[in-house]
């Protein structure tokens, strides 16, 4: 029996990483039919722990997949940290199922074959990243082709308007220190190194339909309030933003909505009862700032616009590599100006294959990561 949630959503799985206490507390109070941790010793712990009811415990990329392709299921929600989103993903949309997208890597590494799997399954894909998602609400009553150009907004991580020579003696811990949201460790050290907006560019130009010869039309801008979520700019010069306090709540909101229409086609927004957001009071807002990114010290976001123009499997060699730089930065393994240049040099000493099946970017992913290991293990 799946549970309904007060809002009239049946739960039919939780996944997490490694929050035992969490996923527990939430699936007594859901009660799902399945549960997945990633690792299993997790997994066992939670069975335990869980050996009062009728939830089934999973575990690793296994269970992940199989929640996510589950004929039970018709909504799922990706915010995977890293590559291995990629195949819940493509398994989700080959199930014809609408997936909620919070998972950047997916689009990044294999866009092209994502989106033909949505199409050739009538599955659709909702962003939640709160960039994506105020295009999306742009959009909403719009011919798109009236839009000229996409502007994604973002804060400049803790680092904005430091030089390279000041970038020297970065430590984790000053680079953990994000000036706005709350977000895991991987994403915090994109966001500090820009490499978080080269990712959301190719997010946006896989979701919103951006013809290659049109990927300059996506730009980025500096603004370190997160009050205003993106822009979209219309053939007329005219410009529509999506503002609110940063709150992640309201994005998850919207992408749970999106598909609940009235019979007009508008969509139905929820406020939940048990899962509310605060006001943007404009009137309190001492400014909303903007600047231009500095691409001359942070490097990572043309990169990755020059990975999706190359395409192939550019885009999934920059991330992977990306990802392992990340993580030996963390280990304080290397200095956090090594990111961008281990990232640069895997970027340039590609040998690019155009057209890759799915099998191909895997392939790619996992050379880069045994390349990696090579030099560093």
């Amino acid at each position: 029996m799946i549970a309904e949630c007060e809002e009239n959503y049946r739960v039919f799985a939780l996944c997490a990483n490694s929050n035992i206490a969490l996923i527990e507390a939430q699936a007594r109070r859901f009660k799902p039919q399945y549960c997945v941790l990633y690792e299993d010793n997790h997994a066992r712990d939670l069975a335990v722990r869980l050996g009062d009811t009728s939830v089934k415990v999973l575990s690793g990329i296994d269970g992940i997949n199989f929640i996510a392709s589950h004929e039970d299921a018709d909504y799922v929600i990706n915010a995977l940290m890293g590559q291995i989103g990629l195949i819940p993903t493509v398994n989700a949309l080959r199930s014809g199922k609408t997936v909620g997208l919070a998972n950047k890597e997916t689009l990044v590494a294999a866009g092209e074959i994502v989106m033909r799997t949505a199409r050739e399954n009538n599955a659709q894909i909702v962003p939640i990243d709160s960039e994506h998602c105020a295009i999306l609400q742009c959009l909403q009553g719009e011919n798109t082709s009236g839009v000229e150009k996409l502007i994604l907004t973002a804060t400049g991580g803790p680092f904005f308007g430091k030089s390279r020579a000041e970038l020297e003696n970065v430590t984790v811990t000053e680079a953990l220190r994000h000036p706005t949201w709350s977000m895991g460790k991987k994403i915090t050290i994109d966001s500090a190194t820009l490499m978080n907006k080269g990712l959301e560019l190719i997010e946006a130009y896989w979701l919103f339909g951006i013809t290659p010869n049109n990927i300059d039309n996506i730009e980025i801008i500096i603004h370190r309030e997160s009050i205003m979520h993106s822009l979209v700019q219309f053939i007329d010069k005219s410009q529509k933003a999506q503002l609110s306090l940063p709150d992640m709540k309201m994005c998850i909101r919207y992408a749970l909505s999106y598909n609940n229409k009235d019979e007009h086609g508008h969509i139905k927004r929820i406020q939940y009862k048990s899962c509310k957001s605060d006001e943007l009071d404009l009137a309190q807002m001492k400014s909303l700032t903007f600047a231009s990114p500095d691409y001359e010290t942070f490097i990572l976001p043309q990169l990755a616009r020059f990975a999706i123009k190359e395409g192939g499997t550019l885009p999934a060699r920059m991330n992977a590599a990306n990802e392992i730089a990340v993580d030996l930065f963390l280990r304080e393994r290397i200095r956090f100006l090594d990111i961008f240049d281990l990232v640069e040099n895997a970027v340039l000493q590609h040998k690019n294959i155009k057209n890759p099946t799915l099998e191909c970017i895997i392939n790619c992913i996992e050379e880069t990561n045994n390349e990696f290991k090579r030099h560093f293990i």
